[in-house]
C-alpha cells in the first residue's frame, strides 16, 4: 500500500488504469461518465480524484497505458536496433488479425488515439501533442520497416512508402468499427505496396 494525499491506497493502480482505459476506449473522454468509471474501476469518485487528480488525470494515465501496453509492444519489432526484412509485413499481418478479432476493443472501437483526434479534447494542447507524437512514432516505425524491407530503394521512395503505410494503418484503425472489410483492404494495400517495392 502507498500513501496518496494522506490516504492509504488499497488498489492496484495498473488494474484501475486498465479498467478505465476500456471505458475511455469505448466511449471517448467526453462520453465516459464518472459513474461508468466508478463501476469499471471499483473506485468511488473521491478515490479517483485522490489518486489521479481528476477525470482528465485518469484519462492521461489511460492513454499512457494504451501506448505502453497496446501500441508499443506491437511496434517493438519495428523500433528495435535491428529490424528484420519482414518486420513490417509481420506487423501489418498482426494488426489485420487484431482488428478483425471479433469482440476485441480494437475490432469494435478501432484505435483509442485515432478516435480521440476527432473529439473536443483533442483541442487541448497536451492531448494534441500526445496524438502528434503517436503519429510520429508510428511513422518512424513504418519508415524503419520499409528501409529494412527495401534497403536498396531510393530514400525518397522509402519515405513515400512509409508515409503511405502510415496512412493505410491509420485508415484501417479508424474505419474498422463500421467496415472491417475496408480496414482489411487498407492493410492489404499497404502490404501490396511493400511487396511491389
Amino acid at each position: 500500500m502507498e500513501e496518496i494525499m494522506g490516504r492509504t491506497q488499497t488498489f492496484d493502480t495498473t488494474e484501475v488504469v486498465r479498467a478505465a482505459r476500456a471505458v475511455f476506449w469505448q466511449h471517448g473522454f467526453e462520453n465516459a461518465s464518472l459513474t461508468e468509471l466508478e463501476q469499471a474501476t471499483g473506485l468511488n469518485r473521491s478515490s479517483i480524484y485522490y489518486a489521479f487528480g481528476s477525470k482528465r488525470g485518469l484519462f492521461d494515465a489511460a492513454v499512457e497505458s494504451y501506448l505502453d501496453e497496446i501500441i508499443r509492444p506491437r511496434l517493438q519489432p519495428l523500433t528495435s536496433a535491428e529490424v528484420s526484412t519482414d518486420a513490417l509485413d509481420s506487423y501489418l499481418v498482426g494488426l489485420r488479425a487484431a482488428l478483425l478479432r471479433g469482440g476485441s476493443l480494437a475490432a469494435t472501437h478501432g484505435c483509442m488515439l485515432v478516435n480521440t483526434a476527432g473529439t473536443p479534447i483533442s483541442h487541448d494542447e497536451a492531448v494534441a501533442q500526445t496524438i502528434r507524437a503517436y503519429t510520429a512514432e508510428l511513422r518512424a516505425a513504418m519508415t524503419a520497416g520499409v528501409r529494412a524491407a527495401l534497403p536498396n530503394a531510393p530514400a525518397a521512395s522509402q519515405d513515400a512508402l512509409a508515409e503511405a503505410c502510415t496512412s493505410h494503418v491509420i485508415t484501417a484503425m479508424a474505419i474498422v468499427p463500421i467496415s472491417p472489410d475496408d480496414a482489411a483492404r487498407a492493410l492489404d494495400a499497404a502490404r501490396g505496396l511493400i511487396a511491389a517495392g
